[in-house]
C-alpha cells in the first residue's frame, strides 16, 4: 500500500509538490528522468489523481517537470538547482535572517555569530 499524505494543515497538491521536489534534491529522480504520473502519485499517495495532477501542474509551471507527449512526465535540465536555489532563499529567510536581527538585538557582531555557529557545528546533534 502507498503512504498517505499525513494531513500538515498545507493543501495536499502543496504536500506531492513537496514530496517531488524533496526526490529531485536527493538525487532521488534525477534531471532527464521520467517522473512519476499522476496517477500513480494518486494510488501512491492514496489521494484523487486531479489533486495529484494540481501538484504536478505546479511543477511544469515553475519549470522543474516538463511532459513528453505520448511518454509521461521528466525532471527538467536545471531542475535541482532551480529547487536548491529556492529553498536556500527560503532558508535564509526563514534562518538567518531572525538570527542575525535577534544577534545584533543582544550586541554580537557577524564575527560572534560565525564563532557561535562554528563552535556548535562541530558538536553532536541531539
Amino acid at each position: 500500500m502507498g503512504d498517505a499524505v499525513p494531513d500538515d494543515g498545507r493543501p495536499l497538491f502543496l504536500q506531492i509538490a513537496e514530496r517531488v521536489e524533496d526526490e529531485i534534491v536527493d538525487g532521488t529522480l534525477p534531471e532527464e528522468t521520467q517522473a512519476p504520473s499522476t496517477n500513480e502519485l494518486a494510488a501512491f499517495h492514496r489521494i484523487n489523481p486531479a489533486t495529484a495532477a494540481k501538484g504536478v501542474g505546479m511543477l511544469v509551471e515553475k519549470g522543474v517537470l516538463y511532459k513528453r507527449r505520448g511518454i509521461g512526465m521528466f525532471v527538467a535540465e536545471g531542475a535541482r538547482e532551480l529547487l536548491l536555489a529556492e529553498r536556500r532563499a527560503a532558508f535564509a529567510d526563514a534562518y538567518v535572517l531572525p538570527l542575525l536581527n535577534e544577534a545584533r538585538r543582544i550586541g554580537l557582531s557577524p564575527d560572534d555569530v560565525r564563532a557561535l555557529i562554528s563552535e556548535h557545528a562541530n558538536q553532536p546533534t541531539t
